[in-house]
């Protein structure tokens, strides 16, 4: 009887995992892809362009080659449609915003994470007395750039909720800690009975109305400055949450729960969209990595799964629950009023 001999490659393949991942961001960080979306090049010039040492430049391009993240043509690196799509900061579909977030913090405070496994406390600046937080949204332009890469995250699931929600039924909308405000001029663009709006720190509300008037929707969307913390949330037909419960503990959590649920009208929803671990926590390994994440950067933050969000809503108030997946690692649930 045959048997499967086994090798150590998987093991390796991840322990290794960084190399790849540097290579991918330090590209992004140099402008790789920016650069061959002004079409494609051979080595010595993209290297020349880039002002690259000789020594290792033909290995890095060609790295990025096996990496899927370039494609080459003879002598003559190019984008792949996928790189050329988002990841020329040229083009408005641009995603490298989180990702250059991650390559200058992120990467570094991941080092730590055996530390802030044995101590349950943040690895980020807090670590030497800083505030990432609160410096970012001290810096208008640090900010602006910060609420971009979060549209990069999100729009891939702000298009699937436009789609998949029953919108119809509806007339008014809030997301709450809107950032840039990608999702709801995603639904607003979808769905053209809706009056909608964003809810966050006063200094955001120039970035969000600026972008909502560039996409076309700006006598539609209101900006709410508030902290939805200390200040009751806008009353509504619909609230919405995406990438905010994550940050927070669960006694947190189930404030802005209850919060959302006094907010709405009678028969109104509210819409939490995350990198749902999947209720077996074993599939959905984003979402595992990214509570891991949420222990780097905050105090209590904590990823959770459908069903941990859907007791949550319950215990809130909310009657009727639901799940649904969304774009790549993402899921909503909804909690029905």
């Amino acid at each position: 009887m045959a048997t499967t001999k086994l090798t150590p490659a998987k093991i390796l393949r991840l322990g290794t995992g960084f190399w790849g991942s540097k290579t991918l961001l330090s590209a992004i960080e140099l402008g790789v892809f920016t650069e061959l979306g002004k079409g494609a090049l051979d080595g010595e010039a993209l290297r020349t362009r880039l002002q690259l040492h000789p020594r290792s430049a033909r290995d890095f391009f060609d790295a990025l080659v096996a990496l899927g993240m370039l494609k080459r043509v003879g002598a003559r690196y190019a984008n792949t449609s996928e790189t050329a799509l988002f990841l020329d900061r040229n083009k408005p579909s641009y995603v490298g915003g989180i990702l250059e977030m991650c390559n200058a913090r992120l990467y570094g405070f991941w080092g730590s994470l055996t530390d802030g496994l044995r101590t349950g406390r943040p690895q980020n600046e807090v670590k030497t007395g800083g505030d990432f937080f609160r410096t970012l949204y001290g810096d208008p332009q640090r900010l602006e750039g910060f609420l971009q890469a979060m549209t990069g995250l999100s729009i891939g699931s702000a298009q699937v909720i436009a789609k998949k929600f029953p919108w119809k039924k509806y007339r008014t909308f809030v997301d709450v800690g809107c950032a840039q405000g990608g999702l709801a001029v995603e639904v607003a663009l979808a769905h053209k009975h809706l009056n909608g709006g964003g809810m966050d720190l006063p200094v955001v509300q120039p970035v969000f109305e600026a972008y909502a008037q560039a996409r076309g929707v700006g006598k539609r969307l209101r900006f709410h400055p508030g902290d939805f913390f200390k200040d009751p949330l806008p009353t509504c037909d619909v609230v919405i949450m995406g990438h905010i419960l994550h940050d927070w503990n669960l006694e947190e959590k189930m404030l802005l729960l209850r919060k959302s649920y006094e907010a709405l009208a009678p028969g109104g929803a509210l819409i939490v969209h995350e990198a749902l671990i999947d209720d077996e926590r074993r599939r959905n390994a984003f979402g595992l990595l990214m509570s891991l994440n949420m222990l780097i950067e905050t105090h209590g933050g904590f990823d959770f799964t459908g069903a941990d969000c859907r007791k949550w809503m319950k215990e809130a108030g909310f009657k009727r629950t639901q799940v649904t997946p969304l774009a790549g690692p993402d899921g909503m649930v909804v909690g029905f009023k």
